[in-house]
C-alpha cells in the first residue's frame, strides 16, 4: 500500500483544492455579474418605450353616439383607427385571435415560456414553422420598434420589451394597442380599419369568416393583401379556421361552411359623413384624436342622400345644403353643406350652410313677432295689401297683384310683401335688427348701410344655420340657444355655462307665429298642419329658402348657386319646401304637436271678437296724418325709466299708475302685449305693477294709434 508523502502530486492537490474552488467561484461571480451589468447596460440602451408614438391614432369624428362620421389618415397616410377591444370588437373575433396567437395571454407576464418549447418542439418535429412563439405583447413591441432582421438579437430585445410593457400597461391596454397596430397591409393598420376598408363596417359584428381571415392577414399582411392577393388571404383564412377546430374551438360544420366564404378582392373607401363638419371640428380642435359632434350620423347619411338626389334633379350646378336643430339643446342633429363634397361643378367643398345669403322672406314671422309683442295687430285684425309708398320705396308683391284687405295671418301664410313692410315700418328696422342679434344671428348690411324697410324681403346677409337657430325660438316660445356641433369644445362649455337663453321674443308672441305659420298651405308633397314652415326667394332667383319646425326639431334648407349666379323659375316655395317637408318625412319620426298656448294668448275666433283698437292695422303714416296735435302719448311712466315699487307685505298692493295725453278714445292697455283693460275717460289707469325687469308698455286708441315706452322695474 502506497502511502501519500507530503510531496506526492496529490497531497499537492488536495491542499490546493479550497483555492482552485473559490479562484473558480470568483471567475464565476465576476462573469455572471459582468452579464448582468451588460445585460442591464443593454437595457438601459434600449432607452424608453414609445408608448407616446405608439398610442398615436388617425384622428377620427364621431357622431353624438359613438358611430364614425369620418376619419383622418395620419401624417405618413396611415389609417390607424383607435380600439376598445371591450366596445368596438366582435367577441368571436377576440377568441379567434387570443385561440390562435396566445393562449394564455390573461396569465403570462409578456413572455410564454411554453408557447417558445411548442413552437422550437413544432419546428424540429415537422421541419417547418408551425406556430409562433411570441406573445400578443411581444408582437406590439416589435410593432412599437419595427425592424427588418430576424435574430437572436431582436427576440430578446422583444422580451425585454414585453416584460417591460407589461409592467406598465395592463391586459385590456396592451390588447387595445395590438389591435390598433396590428398591420393588415398597405397602410392599413388594426382591425377597425382592416374591417371598414374590406368590409365596409366596424368589427362589431363579424362572421366567423371575417373573423378568421382579421387573425390571419397580420401574419403576412403584404403576401395576403386582399386587394392583390386575395387567394393567399383565402389560404391563411382556411389555415386559421383549421387549426380552430383541430383544438375543437368551432365545429366541422362552421369551418366549412366559413370556408366557402368568398374573400374580399376590392378595398371599400373611408366614410366621409358630414365632411363639412369634420373640417370645421378639425380646424377647432387641434391635435385631438377623438372628436365627438351632436350630428346623428343616421340622420345624417339620410340627409346627405336626399341633398344628392335633389340636387341632380334641379338640375347642373345646382346646390343644396340643409341643417337640422334640436329645439330644446341647441344641438346640430345633421348638417349638409353640399349635395356631394367632392363635385367641383357645384363647388362641394364649400359648406352652403355656413355662407352669407340673402333670406328673401325668411325675416317676415320676425317682423310678425314683433308687432304682435307690441300689441298693435294680432292674428285675426285686418291689414291692407295695396299699393303704398315708404319715401322712395314702394314695395311689391312676388306675383306682381295685391290681395286687398286680408286677415294678418293671411298676409303671413301667402307671404304678402306690403303687409310686412308696412308692420316693419311700424315695428321698426333697427329694433327688429337688434333683436334678431340680440338673439344671437349675425346679420350683414350692404356697405356703408343701416337697418331699413328693405331687410324685411331679403336685403341683409344672413346664414341657414343662423336661420334654423332663430326659427327654433319659435317653438321655445320667445328664447333661442346657440348652436352646438362639437361636443367638449371651448365654445360648447362657454355655450352650456350660459344659464339664461338668448330673449327672441314675448311668449305669447312666438306661440302665435308658430300657430300662423301652421297654417301655411303646405307643397304638394306635404300634409298641411304638421309643420310649421316658411319660404323665401331672394332677388334675381339667386336663391331657395325653406324653414320648418315642430315641437322636436327646426330644419332650414336653401338651394340655389353656390356662386351666386340666378337660376331662372328658382323659387322657395317649389324648390325648398318639397325637400324641407322630405327632410321631416325621412327623419323617421312623426311631427311633435307645437307646445300648447301659453297665459296671455287671445284665442279670437274671428275678427269682431277683437279689442276694437287692433281689429284693423293702420299704417304709420295714416297714423300721423289722422292724429296731428292730438296724437296718442304716454305722459307717464317716460320712455326708458326706472320705477321703484314698494312690494313690502304691509304696503298696500303693488300697482303702478299710467297716463296718456290725445288719441281717440276708448283705448287698450298692454303690458307686454297682454291686455290688461281700457284706459278711462281721464285717460289714466292704475296698473298692476309688472314682475322687476324690463317692461314693454302699450296704449292703442280707437283709430288703431299706438305708443309705447319702455321702464325698468326695481
Amino acid at each position: 500500500m502506497n502511502e501519500v508523502g507530503p510531496h506526492s502530486p496529490r497531497s499537492w492537490a488536495d491542499k490546493r483544492h479550497p483555492k482552485r474552488r473559490a479562484l473558480l467561484a470568483a471567475i464565476a461571480a465576476f462573469t455572471f455579474v459582468a452579464a448582468i451589468v451588460t445585460f442591464a447596460a443593454w437595457v438601459v440602451s434600449l432607452g424608453p418605450l414609445p408608448l407616446a408614438q405608439a398610442k398615436q391614432v388617425s384622428t377620427t369624428i364621431v357622431d353624438r353616439s359613438g358611430k364614425l362620421l369620418r376619419a383622418y389618415a395620419m401624417a405618413d397616410g396611415r389609417w390607424r383607427l383607435p380600439v376598445d377591444a371591450k366596445k368596438d370588437v366582435d367577441p368571436t373575433y377576440l377568441k379567434l385571435l387570443l385561440a390562435y396567437e396566445d393562449q394564455r395571454f390573461r396569465s403570462h407576464h409578456g413572455v410564454d415560456p411554453l408557447a417558445l418549447a411548442r413552437a422550437a418542439f413544432q419546428l424540429i418535429s415537422r421541419g417547418q414553422i408551425v406556430s409562433g412563439g411570441s406573445t400578443i405583447t411581444m408582437q406590439l413591441a416589435r410593432l412599437m420598434e419595427p425592424r427588418r432582421e430576424r435574430s437572436i438579437y431582436a427576440k430578446l430585445r422583444q422580451i425585454v420589451r414585453a416584460i417591460e410593457i407589461e409592467r406598465q400597461l395592463d391586459k385590456d391596454q396592451i390588447l387595445n394597442l395590438y389591435l390598433a397596430m396590428a398591420p393588415f397591409g398597405g397602410n392599413l393598420e388594426g382591425v377597425r380599419a382592416a374591417s371598414i376598408a374590406y368590409f365596409g363596417k366596424e368589427p362589431k359584428r363579424l362572421s366567423l369568416s371575417e373573423s378568421a381571415l382579421l387573425v390571419a392577414l397580420p401574419q403576412s399582411p403584404e403576401t395576403r393583401r386582399l386587394d392583390r392577393y386575395p387567394d393567399a388571404a383565402r389560404a391563411g383564412r382556411n389555415r386559421v379556421l383549421e387549426r380552430m377546430v383541430e383544438e375543437h374551438r368551432i365545429t366541422v360544420e362552421d369551418a366549412a361552411q366559413a370556408s366557402s366564404t368568398p374573400v374580399p378582392r376590392l378595398r371599400k373607401p373611408m366614410p366621409i359623413l358630414a365632411p363639412h363638419s369634420a373640417d370645421q371640428a378639425i380646424a377647432t380642435m387641434r391635435d385631438a384624436p377623438l372628436i365627438k359632434l351632436t350630428l346623428d350620423a343616421n340622420l345624417q347619411k339620410v340627409l346627405e342622400t336626399l341633398a344628392r338626389d335633389r340636387a341632380l334633379a334641379l338640375g347642373p350646378n345646382i346646390s343644396v345644403a340643409i341643417i337640422v336643430v334640436d329645439n330644446e339643446s341647441g344641438d346640430a342633429l345633421a348638417r349638409v353643406g353640399s349635395p356631394d363634397y367632392f363635385d367641383e361643378m357645384r363647388a362641394g367643398q364649400v359648406d352652403m350652410t355656413r355662407a352669407l345669403r340673402s333670406p328673401g322672406s325668411t325675416l317676415k314671422p320676425f317682423i310678425y313677432g314683433l308687432a304682435f309683442e307690441d300689441g298693435f295687430v294680432h292674428p285675426e285684425s285686418l291689414i291692407d295689401d295695396r299699393p303704398i309708398r315708404f319715401g322712395a320705396y314702394a314695395p311689391e308683391n312676388f306675383d306682381m297683384t295685391f290681395q286687398g284687405t286680408v286677415p294678418v295671418k293671411k298676409a303671413l301664410q301667402l307671404s304678402l310683401n306690403v303687409p310686412a313692410i308696412a308692420l316693419l315700418d311700424r315695428v321698426g328696422s333697427s329694433r327688429l335688427s337688434s333683436r334678431l342679434k340680440q338673439a344671437g344671428a349675425s346679420l350683414v348690411l350692404p356697405k356703408d348701410e343701416t337697418p331699413g324697410l328693405a331687410m324685411g324681403l331679403g336685403g341683409v346677409g344672413v346664414t341657414l344655420q343662423d336661420l334654423a337657430m332663430l326659427y327654433a325660438g319659435f317653438p321655445r316660445l320667445g328664447t333661442t340657444r346657440p348652436l352646438r356641433e362639437i361636443v367638449g369644445s371651448i365654445d360648447d362649455a362657454s355655450d352650456r355655462d350660459r344659464q339664461d337663453s338668448l330673449r327672441l321674443m314675448d311668449r305669447v308672441a312666438a306661440w302665435q307665429v308658430g300657430n300662423v305659420l301652421l297654417g301655411t298651405p303646405p307643397p304638394e308633397n306635404g300634409i298641411g298642419g304638421r309643420i310649421a314652415f316658411k319660404t323665401g326667394t331672394s332677388y334675381g332667383y339667386r336663391d331657395a329658402w325653406s324653414v320648418g319646425f315642430d315641437g322636436r326639431m327646426t330644419i332650414a334648407v336653401w338651394v340655389g348657386r353656390p356662386d351666386g349666379a340666378p337660376v331662372p323659375g328658382l323659387v322657395g316655395r317649389s324648390a325648398a319646401a318639397p325637400i324641407l317637408f322630405d327632410a321631416f318625412a325621412r327623419t323617421g319620426k312623426l311631427p311633435l304637436p307645437l307646445p300648447k298656448p301659453p297665459k296671455g294668448v287671445v284665442l279670437a275666433a274671428s275678427n269682431a271678437k277683437l279689442p276694437l283698437p287692433i281689429r284693423r292695422f293702420r299704417p304709420l303714416g295714416e297714423l300721423v296724418r289722422s292724429g296731428g296735435e292730438h296724437a296718442l302719448h304716454i305722459q307717464f311712466p317716460l320712455d326708458g325709466s326706472r320705477i321703484d315699487i314698494d312690494r313690502s307685505a304691509d304696503s298696500e298692493a303693488a300697482v303702478m299708475p299710467i297716463k296718456v295725453s290725445g288719441g281717440v278714445l276708448p283705448m287698450t292697455m298692454l303690458v307686454n302685449g297682454r291686455s290688461v283693460g281700457e284706459i278711462d275717460g281721464r285717460r289714466q289707469r292704475l296698473i298692476d305693477a309688472p314682475e322687476p325687469g324690463f317692461a314693454r308698455l302699450t296704449v292703442i286708441d280707437a283709430v288703431g294709434a299706438a305708443d309705447t315706452v319702455v321702464v325698468r322695474i326695481q
